[in-house]
């Protein structure tokens, strides 16, 4: 059993962590033992933690191919915090169903307003609503048309 809470800080270090995967190139593995020694993770998901820093990069294409068709630039013109924030949401929204898409994109939100450039979180919440409509289409029609 999770608390939300322990999601919540789980995903902040995935922002964290990717980010240095991001900018170092680093070795996914490296990251995983110099997050877990060096951070408190007593009050973190470390499961989902590790689940999601894994299976972003072992599933990398597929992540970024849920939301780089929705972009209005190039992914490489991406600022790194903004991308790692839509891999994470894409991971959630294509890999994780029993999270909510609403969650999924909100929690995405929740994390450009606290790390992204201003107004990120406005795009990141853009990206992800069209994403959810592809990746999300039943779940987001039985909402709409409850049986």
């Amino acid at each position: 059993m999770f608390l939300p809470s322990t999601r919540k800080k789980a995903r902040e270090l995935l922002v964290q962590a990717l980010y240095q995967r991001s900018v170092s190139g680093t070795e996914i593995n490296i990251i995983y033992q110099e997050f877990v020694a060096n951070n408190n993770m007593d009050k973190v998901d470390t499961e989902f933690f590790k689940e999601l820093l894994y299976g972003i990069i072992e599933k990398l294409d597929e992540v970024d191919g849920a939301y780089t068709e929705y972009l209005d630039r190039e992914t490489s013109r991406l600022d790194h915090i903004s991308r790692v924030i839509l891999r994470i949401g894409s991971y959630e929204l294509c890999f994780r169903i029993d999270i909510p898409y609403k969650v999924a994109i909100n929690e995405a939100v929740n994390l450009a307003k606290k790390f992204g450039p201003t107004d990120t979180y406005k795009y990141i919440n853009g990206i992800l609503d069209m994403a959810a409509l592809k990746k999300r289409a039943i779940e987001i029609n039985n909402e709409k048309h409850p049986k």
